[in-house]
């Protein structure tokens, strides 16, 4: 091995140490390559220590996801089989996210903070019923930074969203006062939960973007958001002649854009990705009837993506963004491959903020979490006032049938959700600027690869010999995208590095005997982490910074009554044998 390269892994391990130590991993190797930009281009803003340790956060969560998250055993089990599967598989994922940025948290500057603003997993997906409860996530408020700051910054987290006198505004001057600065994040650890549960071959990946700014987010918020995304080239040329492309532009009109930004182009040549499927119709049907009438091709399951792989439609709208722009056919004429329809809130916003990685302009617009009505429609639903005395007429008029009392309750409690949570309802159409409290942001987007992905053509985790794994990952920003792949060895066995994977809770459960374990201050830190993370529909945060659970908020499907009792009942042991560790929980 070069000099060279012996040194590269050497500074790998340096600045990522804390994550291979906590994962009881050896990094072998480290391969880079720019994808855009140049090694002289400067790092992101992170600085080149802390984007290592953040890439190893998107690498391990992948490889700790695909070896231990329940890969394909949901292929052939009823709704609730596969339920119980998807919700092991994002507890790995999110475990093992939350604890690479815990302990990547201790080598953050003394008055920095990553404070989670979106994160997907809060609501049921379509489909799914209530009773399923929320998916394990990362969301809102979750704090990671060195204890002292941290202690401050839950503080006023806790504020927010108790205190309803008490609105962002006021959060972010409090925390410029106090000197903290603070690097917002939107997470999915686990992108296309269903693919991975039921076996697909590609698609799963882990998806963390961090800003240099939190967005304006001031509660615990997953709604849809309607979605295009097009080269930026597109929308200027619509510019100069006085066209403004936006997500609530016709479709004819957009396509007048494209052709005279790509001039030759034939509209069956433009390529639109959008979800798909029967439960999409109601909303989006419209939508793909505006684009068949304009000539373009909708890509159906199964489209050969350039480079080889298959695209699927029943999730994803983050992946395929990467693929957005021109590209030569095989007839040897241009094509142009565009993303539109919609996405859950944290999946847009994520993939919206690669826009000035990719040279792409996207526009939004708010949904409601409800699929009655079309996009057109759903689209002036939360401009409605939900305190006017008229809200169910004007609901009426807008979803073009009469409302009932139950159903304009609704609708009247999302919007007010909506706005509780600061989202910017104010505007017909919206771009990811509309949520940072400064125009001029810095973004890092992070993936890593659980299985292969159709639009980067990126691998997914590959054993080369017995314990040991290749992670592809991407990480983009404003000067380029680079893929790394690193070799990672476990330095336990296979079954014994399973147990470091899985969440505390859940190894006592599994038959580990807590009381006679070794009992560290960490497992107070880890312990709140996983409740936060699974549990979050049971939680009540207390003033003094503490957390009371309610275990008869959380639904049986979501957690067995057997489970119940144990958790309870550890709960309880830790409280009584370790008070002052324990002083932050209060036990339903």
């Amino acid at each position: 091995m070069e000099m060279e390269q012996r040194n590269r892994i050497a500074q790998w391990a340096f600045d990522t140490h804390n994550i291979l130590g906590r994962f009881h991993l050896w990094l072998e190797d480290v391969e880079e390559k720019w994808i855009q930009g140049q090694p002289g281009d400067e790092f992101s803003f992170v600085g080149e220590s802390l984007e290592s340790a953040f890439i190893m956060t998107a690498a391990v969560t992948a490889l700790g996801t695909r070896l231990f998250g329940r890969y394909g055993e949901g292929k052939g089990l009823d709704k609730a089989g596969l339920n119980t599967v998807k919700k092991d598989s994002d507890a790995v994922s999110a475990y093992a996210m939350s604890e690479a940025l815990w302990y990547l948290a201790r080598d953050l500057p003394e008055n920095h903070a990553v404070m989670v603003s979106l994160g997907e997993g809060l609501m049921p997906k379509v489909g799914e019923t209530p009773e399923m409860g929320s998916n394990p996530l990362l969301g809102f408020g979750r704090v990671y930074a060195r204890p002292q700051v941290a202690r401050v910054v839950d503080h006023h987290v806790h504020r927010l969203i108790n205190d309803p006198s008490y609105h962002w505004e006021e959060f972010w001057g409090d925390m410029v006062a106090a000197g903290i600065s603070i690097w917002g994040a939107a997470i999915d650890t686990l992108e296309n939960t269903s693919r991975f549960a039921k076996g697909a071959p590609t698609g799963p990946m882990a998806v963390l973007h961090l800003f240099d700014q939190p967005l304006k987010v001031s509660l615990p918020y997953e709604g849809y958001m309607g979605y295009l995304a097009l080269p930026r080239k597109v929308v200027e040329t619509a510019a100069e002649r006085s066209v403004l492309m936006t997500y609530l532009t016709p479709r004819s009109l957009v396509m007048d854009a494209i052709r005279a930004a790509f001039p030759g182009i034939l509209s069956e040549h433009v390529h639109v990705w959008t979800l798909g499927g029967t439960p999409r119709e109601p909303r989006i049907g419209e939508l793909w009837g505006e684009w068949r009438e304009a000539g373009a091709h909708l890509v159906e399951e199964g489209w050969q993506v350039p480079g080889g792989m298959a695209a699927f439609l029943e999730s994803g709208t983050y992946a395929p963004t990467y693929r957005v722009g021109t590209f030569t056919g095989h007839d040897g004429r241009t094509h142009l491959f565009i993303c539109d329809g919609y996405a859950a809130t944290a999946e847009a916003i994520q993939a919206s903020s690669l826009d000035p990685m990719l040279g792409l302009t996207t526009s939004m617009a708010i949904f409601s979490s409800k699929f009655d009505v079309s996009y057109k429609r759903e689209s002036r639903v939360m401009h409605l006032n939900p305190n006017s005395p008229n809200f169910g007429r004007d609901l009426s008029d807008v979803l073009g049938h009469e409302v009932g009392e139950k159903e304009a309750e609704r609708y009247r409690g999302i919007l007010k959700h909506a706005r509780a949570a600061g989202m910017p309802l104010g505007k017909r159409t919206l771009t990811v600027d509309d949520f940072f409290p400064k125009k001029d942001w810095r973004g890092l987007a992070l993936a890593g690869y659980m299985l292969p992905d159709p639009y980067t053509g990126v691998p997914g985790v590959q054993e080369i010999k017995p314990g040991t794994y290749k992670v592809t990952t991407h990480a983009s920003y404003h000067r380029g995208i680079r893929e790394i792949t690193l070799t990672l060895r476990l330095t336990k066995t296979f079954e014994e590095s399973r147990y470091v994977f899985s969440p505390l809770l859940d190894r006592f459960y599994a038959g580990q005997d807590y009381r006679t374990r070794p009992v560290k201050i960490s497992d107070s830190g880890r312990i709140r982490n996983e409740l936060q993370t699974w549990y979050s529909e049971a939680l009540e945060f207390l003033n003094d910074d503490g957390i009371h659970i309610f275990f008869d908020r959380v639904d049986e499907a979501v957690l067995p009554p057997a489970k119940k009792e144990y958790m309870r009942r550890v709960l309880r042991w830790y409280k009584e044998n370790h008070p002052i560790w324990f002083r932050w929980l209060e036990i339903s």
